[in-house]
């Protein structure tokens, strides 16, 4: 085991490309996640609780291509490695998509509706396409099992950026178009083409950008953990492996019982317009909570060292319970108190807090995958990490489409879009709006903690698997 943990495998161009592409992939699936229901609710029209749940059936539905996508991967032939092959098929479905989902359509009614679903639909499965190999290239880059931690720790830090990118983009975007420095949104006659276009032309920037540094991962990064090539493996094999392997099942739940920690990005840009006054000002809200989040992943690797990822796991969902309660206490009453400096600063300290928990979303249920997949190989002999990680992704997504649609029924409801047109929300809307930003995904945070008290591949018995593997590869060489 000692000699494993020391050889290193992979290079700083490795690491940087596999990080640089995480980036621009999760900056395109930001946009949509970020963006879709306003455009969608002020370009477009649509009643954004009918979205949400559009937006829901339609993650739900396109999960059939994870385990499809899952399933080529492991039985795939290719010479350039079954992960980098797959990413490469997806780059031009997904810049497609991406620019197609921002279009200003003269639909109106159901017709409105069905074209809302069908392009989120075929989107989904785009990212589908790159996304599952994506995550579960992270299994092959290095039979060590410490490098695999740390470059897992370095490139979620830039896919966590990467996803809040948008914050920064759609700015910029808005000072390069003549007139669009506008309000993102409501203002005046939304039938300007010129509002319209902010939209699009950010999501066209956003995928150009987002394929070139994606196609980094397939170009640079090789794939070093050995498997067999063109294994047949049938979706009652992929089911009975999940069945099998207790400790991805394990992981797997605990992300369902937390997916409200994915629900503060799905309603970033309601609650910036509420609580800021402005949707430009999104970058603020993102930009405070990304630095706690990078600044947690980077501690990551030192908690794991110290106390494995299985406490570091409880003890960030913990840590995240108390920080969102505390934020949107201190919310509340800044509503009431808008120039009292003190509740100010403490409002703005909250939300770096809140983002401190992040390391047990992004990072942890990566690496407890990468090393599950390893359990799997060690009791049957076979590695299944196509069907792992479209489990996952699959489990990312639907989270991801949950909690956006929770927290937009709260902004519903809230009464956001009734007062939009004057822009003078009252410290209900507010509180509603900013209970679904913090404290409701802190408390499923607390949640996702019950299954985590059974998992048990850390420590010694961890050690043992990557021991046992190294010995198998050898003797198989």
């Amino acid at each position: 085991m000692e000699d494993i943990t020391k050889q290193k495998y992979m290079n700083f161009k490795e690491i940087a490309a596999y990080s640089l592409g995480l980036f621009g992939f999760q900056a395109i699936v930001g946009l949509l996640n970020s963006y879709q229901a306003e455009f969608d609710g002020s370009i477009l029209g649509a009643n954004v609780s009918v979205v949400a749940i559009l937006i829901l059936i339609a993650k739900i539905v396109s999960a059939v291509a994870d385990p499809i996508v899952g399933n080529l991967i492991d039985r795939s032939k290719s010479k350039n490695g079954k992960f980098k092959s797959m990413i490469l098929y997806s780059l031009l479905p997904l810049l497609a998509m991406t620019a197609i989902v921002f279009l200003k359509v003269p639909f109106k009614g159901i017709g409105l509706y069905v074209w809302i679903f069908l392009t989120y639909l075929v989107w989904s499965i785009a990212m589908t396409m790159g996304d599952v190999p994506s995550q579960g290239i992270a299994s092959v880059l290095t039979p060590n099992p410490t490098e695999r931690t740390n470059v897992v720790s370095i490139s979620n830090t830039f896919k966590q950026v990467g996803f809040s990118a948008c914050v920064v983009i759609v700015p910029i975007v808005c000072l390069i178009i003549p007139n669009g420095s506008q309000v993102f949104g409501f203002e005046g006659d939304t039938d300007t083409p010129m509002i319209a276009s902010e939209y699009f032309w950010t999501a066209v920037l956003t995928a150009i950008l987002g394929c070139a540094l994606f196609a980094l991962i397939p170009l640079l990064n090789k794939e070093r953990v050995p498997y067999v090539a063109g294994e047949k493996t049938s979706f009652k094999d992929m089911m009975k492996a999940l069945k099998d392997n207790k400790p991805l099942m394990l992981v797997i739940i605990s992300y369902f019982l937390g997916f409200g920690r994915q629900m503060a990005m799905g309603i970033q840009v309601q609650a910036a317009t509420v609580i800021l006054g402005s949707q430009n000002l999104v970058a603020v809200l993102g930009i405070v909570t990304a630095v706690g989040s990078m600044i947690s992943m980077a501690l990551c690797p030192l908690l794991i060292k110290k106390m494995n990822e299985k406490n570091a796991y409880i003890l960030l969902s913990v840590y995240g319970f108390a920080a969102s309660i505390f934020s949107f206490v201190i919310g509340h009453f800044w509503f009431q108190s808008p120039k009292n400096m003190v509740l100010t600063v403490l409002f703005y300290a909250s939300l770096f807090l809140i983002g401190l928990q992040f390391g047990a979303v992004t990072l942890m249920p990566m690496i407890m995958t990468a090393d599950c997949v390893d359990y799997y190989e060690y009791e049957t002999g076979k590695r299944m990490e196509g069907a792992a990680y479209s489990i996952l992704t699959l489990t990312i997504k639907v989270c991801l489409a949950l909690g956006t649609a929770v927290g937009l029924i709260f902004v519903q409801k809230s009464g956001y879009y009734e007062a939009l047109d004057t822009g003078k929300f009252t410290n209900g809307t507010k509180d509603i709006i900013f209970f679904a930003y913090t404290a409701l995904p802190g408390i499923l945070a607390l949640l996702s903690i019950i299954p985590m008290f059974k998992y048990d591949i850390v420590g010694k018995k961890k050690a043992e698997i990557s021991s046992a593997l190294a010995e198998r590869r050898k003797s198989a060489e």
